[in-house]
């Protein structure tokens, strides 16, 4: 079962690469699409037939292979998220501020009006920091260890709390995100580290500013990921957020210049990096998961 488990991740993955576009998939862009209420009910019946689907594939690896690998596919958005951030590279690069005011939009809930070149270079970066945790990392994470339920348990989480930061009447929505994401952040972080020398960032930049930055951020999770990202480019992000619901006054996180458009490719290719570690790590873990439920 953990080789039909690890088979359908690295499929999901491939057909993430091949066809990933988050405009064109319908069940993410639905779910985004749903009031609190009937999201919450919607990821419940989810993960509920998630459940049920890999119990069906117990026994029958082909079923369970192919359950991992649509779902892997379905929920999973590297790909889709280098080619938001590819165009926010370019857009700033080309200082076409308003579109890519409107891309950041779609990948994070602050208030983009107003945005100025800087502004709009250390928000992409902090996006793309912390979807590669929500989006590529938390999911395949989860995957590796509970299967179709726990790919669509993460993903459905994040989508929850997305574009719906900090507003009162979503504390259950906000626990449970922080507990999903708990450890797949500081996946991510390490991921991070390591992938760092790949696109010719620090990886002694990531790990310090991981450790040391992280402790005044209010997010337990968040912060971690940005960090990293942050130090593997030797830059600074954070500080003053403004959110449809009000300002926050985010800690600084790194060191070194303000971010460019430059470093926006850069962090698409880290963000891209880290990906792939993450299936790899995936597959890992669900052999080593495997292992661990025989021998027990």
């Amino acid at each position: 079962m953990s080789a039909a488990r690890a088979i359908g991740l690295v499929l999901g993955v491939a057909a993430d690469g091949a066809v990933g576009d988050p405009r064109r998939r319908l069940p993410v862009t639905a779910f985004r699409r749903l009031p609190p209420r009937s999201g919450v009910l919607v990821a419940g019946a989810a993960v509920l037939g998630g459940a049920l689907l890999e119990r069906a594939g117990r026994g029958r690896p082909l079923v369970q292979a192919s359950a991992t690998a649509v779902t892997t596919w379905a929920v999973l958005g590297a790909a889709g998220l280098a080619l938001q951030g590819t165009e926010l590279a370019r857009d700033l690069e080309e200082c076409r501020f308003e579109p890519a005011r409107s891309t950041l939009s779609e990948l994070d809930p602050r208030v983009a009006d107003g945005l100025g070149a800087i502004a709009l270079s250390r928000a992409s970066v902090e996006t793309l920091a912390e979807n590669t945790s929500d989006a590529v990392v938390a999911p395949l994470v989860w995957g590796a260890l509970a299967g179709v339920p726990g790919l669509l348990g993460a993903r459905a989480v994040s989508l929850l709390r997305r574009g719906r930061h900090g507003r009162r009447g979503h504390w259950a929505i906000d626990r449970a995100d922080e507990l999903v994401h708990l450890v797949p952040t500081r996946v991510a972080a390490a991921l991070t580290v390591l992938a760092a020398p790949v696109v010719g960032g620090s990886a002694g930049g990531a790990w310090r500013a991981w450790r040391r930055d992280t402790i005044a951020h209010p997010s337990p999770n968040a912060g971690r990921v940005e960090a990293a990202f942050a130090g593997a480019l030797e830059i600074r992000v954070g500080g003053r957020t403004v959110y449809p619901h009000g300002v926050a006054e985010l800690p600084v996180l790194g060191v070194g210049r303000n971010p460019d458009a430059g470093h926006v490719t850069r962090a698409v290719e880290l963000s891209r990096v880290v990906g792939w570690l993450a299936g790899v790590t995936s597959v890992v873990l669900a052999v080593a998961a495997s292992f661990r439920r025989r021998s027990s």
